[in-house]
């Protein structure tokens, strides 16, 4: 079953309705319940394509054994606990701390501190009211040099464009209000001569462990005015210097074409097209997105697994993960090509106001679900059943070994490490052939999309992972050791035949020490048996 939230009305402050639930037979016998459609799927009209193309049907409002949940916010974790091991819901616990500006920007300054080579595609920030100070201070050294900024003011938790303002007179900036002050770009990548951003599409499908995809296509959103660097003359207009959508949308210069290279709107894949035929480094303009977005989701893995970690406690790692997130990345160019990471939405808009939106969001979407490979109804019973083992596995412990005694022999101690030995490469051994499973479908359902983490760059891989370890250390340093542990475990490096030599090995070494204990013990047996009489 699939349950869907129904999409927000927009800025009037109109109330959301509850989860929308579907069921997905197989075969499918029944219509795709229609949904009538209004304003209130206006902005998730591609949701609703998607969902009628993958054969979903609707179930009732109160049906808690849907396949699929679709919220248009963030899940409460009691929510995700709940969920049955079938089940998928489209938000991870602890994604907002990327996805709210105020975070975001506190994680990142932390990367900054401990890598800031590689933390070096963020504006400077800064949180107001804690870092006014600091603000301040950084205003008057810039004053000292004799030189003059551009800021950009934004609410810590606000979207769609609202409350932004540009400032240059610093002073007059309240010191008690809650918001975000960044170094506003100046010097951007034009098109035509108006500013631009990008909207990156991600697919997160597992944080245990991490699983970033990314969709080959997406949105070029322009200004309406005309670009000229920032001055006391033109701070307020804000179709010149703001690229959101929903702001310059309300301009009566903002063109809307049917085609993918004209208009205010248009792809991503026209965009990678220009600059190819612009004689620019697509394959670098790819890697740097691709970099960009994978250090960003570093950042939030550390929260994002210990909160999922703590809504699924007992299950495995490696196990098929119940949440995953369409993420969008706004980033915006500065004219040597260079991303610079502006936002996060874990809840981007799926409406479709013009074609390309269409295109373009039900790709995203309909390849998503495809590569999640959501289970059919059918298989509910056998994931229970999976479930019911599990916690009696968990209730009961690993298989059939035996507890250590304070008595216990050195040859008892032996066996003992290595039985246990014995456990851990079994269940690595699991772990693999499923993530084997995996991925063979992900490389056949892939789509539009590309996986970007883990990387095929063995060289690439290792640097993810020396950020992956700053980060752990960084935000859960002292808090989550096991954690820490498993990260550093060599058994998550070593491939299937490895593992399986290592097995080969195990086996051969107890069956050394049953020889040899047969040979040390054997005697004591003999001074306990009685003799034969003839």
């Amino acid at each position: 079953m699939c349950g869907i939230n129904r999409a927000r009305l927009g800025p009037t402050g109109a109330t959301r309705p509850g989860p929308t639930r579907y069921r997905w037979e197989w075969p499918t016998s029944h219509l795709v319940h229609e949904l009538p459609f209004s304003k209130t799927w206006g902005v998730f009209f591609s949701v609703r394509i998607v969902i009628r193309e993958m054969d979903f049907i609707k179930a009732r409002d109160d049906d808690e054994t849907a396949n699929l949940i679709w919220n248009d916010s963030a899940v409460q974790h009691e929510k995700i606990a709940e969920l049955r091991n079938y089940q998928r819901i489209n938000h991870f616990p602890g994604m907002g701390e990327i996805c709210r500006k105020d975070c975001l920007a506190r994680n990142m300054s932390k990367m900054i501190k401990c890598q800031p080579q590689e933390y070096s595609f963020i504006p400077k920030t800064w949180i107001f009211p804690a870092e006014y100070t600091q603000f301040q201070n950084y205003v008057k050294e810039l004053r000292r040099k004799r030189k003059q900024k551009t800021f950009i003011v934004k609410p810590a938790n606000g979207a769609m464009g609202h409350g932004i303002s540009l400032i240059r007179n610093c002073e007059k900036l309240p010191a008690q209000e809650h918001f975000i002050v960044q170094e506003y770009l100046d010097k951007p990548f034009l098109m035509e001569g108006y500013k631009f951003d990008l909207r990156i599409y991600i697919l997160v499908t597992s944080c245990d462990p991490l699983r970033i995809f990314l969709y080959n296509d997406g949105l070029v959103r322009m200004g309406t005015e005309k670009y000229h660097a920032p001055s006391e003359a033109n701070l307020s207009q804000l179709y010149m210097h703001l690229t959101n959508y929903s702001v310059n949308k309300h301009n009566e210069n903002f063109e809307r074409d049917e085609t993918v290279d004209k208009g205010s709107k248009r792809s991503i894949s026209w965009f990678t097209e220009f600059l190819r035929t612009s004689d620019y480094d697509v394959a670098k303009f790819w890697g740097d997105i691709s970099e960009l977005v994978v250090k960003t989701l570093i950042v939030a893995e550390p929260h994002v697994l210990h909160a999922y970690r703590m809504c699924r406690p007992g299950q495995p790692p490696g196990s098929d993960s119940v949440c995953f997130e369409v993420l969008g990345f706004d980033i915006i160019l500065d004219r040597k090509l260079k991303p610079w990471l502006l936002e996060i939405n874990r809840a981007p808009s799926f409406g479709t106001d013009q074609k390309i939106d269409y295109d373009v969001k039900k790709g995203v979407l309909l390849n998503a679900l495809k590569l999640l490979n959501i289970r059919y109804s059918s298989d509910k019973k056998r994931n229970l059943a999976q479930q019911k083992a599990e916690a009696q596995r968990r209730l009961y412990g690993h298989g059939s070994m035996k507890k250590l005694s304070a008595s216990s022999s050195d040859w008892e101690k032996q066996r003992h490490t290595l039985e246990r030995r014995k456990e851990e490469l079994k269940e690595r051994l699991a772990q693999v052939r499923k993530q084997i499973s995996r991925e063979e479908h992900e490389n056949l359902h892939l789509g539009n999309y590309r996986r970007i983490y883990p990387p095929d760059d063995k060289l690439l891989l290792e640097k993810y992972e020396s950020l992956l370890s700053a980060a752990f250390q960084t935000f859960l340093a002292g808090r989550a050791a096991s954690l820490q542990k498993e990260m550093n475990n060599p058994l998550k490096r070593m491939k299937e035949e490895d593992i399986l030599d290592l097995l080969e090995q195990c086996e051969l070494d107890d069956e050394k020490l049953m020889g040899k204990s047969s040979k040390q013990r054997g005697p004591k047996h003999y001074i306990f048996r009685i003799p034969l009489l003839n």
